[in-house]
């Protein structure tokens, strides 16, 4: 029996990094054939949240493939600037650095410095329709200067009190336990391979 293909819909080299090894861990060993987005393919983020966007790069990833594609959409909410950046938060500003420049500006002088991490993951069958979907969330709050050297995006800013770490400075173990996508991924998780490899949902501990 053909194993089936999954493609990762994101060109996003960190986001590529995180799934590889959350799938890794999921999926019977060798049992799926784990694929990157091809180059060039691109997708318009219309969607009014972030599950809307990550269907709409699911679909659109696996209409083009004609395989199996997994999409996350994710961003930063922040309480005192009513949850900007939030779906725009790949578009905050035009580099890395300058977005983290700009969500410091923005906040500089404020003592509420709340915010959230978000993501919502689809999982698209060949043919485009969606078979499962999930959300995770993050709470913590947004440092003064960046604290960390891993990581990618807003991760040097974002800290969890539980952890007493900055994303940037966690492990993988660490973010995967305490982070947005892989809190998403955990929700995802028992029924993955049931969806995949036409097994028995894993019962839930």
């Amino acid at each position: 029996m053909t194993k089936p293909v999954l493609v990762i819909a994101s060109s996003n080299t960190g986001k590529l990094a995180e799934f590889h090894e959350l799938l890794q861990e999921a999926l019977p060993h060798g049992a799926v054939d784990l694929r990157p987005q091809p180059a060039g393919v691109t997708v318009e983020e219309t969607g009014a949240d972030f599950l809307a966007n990550a269907c709409l790069k699911a679909t659109a990833v696996a209409r083009f493939t004609d395989a199996w594609a997994l999409a996350d959409d994710s961003g930063l909410c922040v309480d005192a600037l009513d949850g900007r950046p939030g779906i725009h938060s790949a578009r905050y500003a035009p580099s890395s650095a300058r977005r983290l420049e700009r969500l410091l500006e923005e906040l500089a002088g404020r003592q509420d410095r709340s915010a959230r991490f978000i993501t919502a993951l689809a999982l698209a069958r060949p043919d485009g329709s969606i078979a499962l979907t999930s959300q995770g969330i993050s709470n913590g709050h947004i440092l003064e200067a960046p604290i960390g050297e891993g990581g990618f995006g807003y991760d040097p800013l974002f800290w969890i009190p539980a952890v007493g770490r900055s994303f940037a400075q966690m492990t993988p173990a660490q973010k995967r336990r305490h982070g947005h996508r892989g809190r998403a991924f955990a929700a995802l998780r028992p029924r993955l391979a049931a969806a995949l490899l036409h097994q028995p949902p894993a019962e839930s501990s």
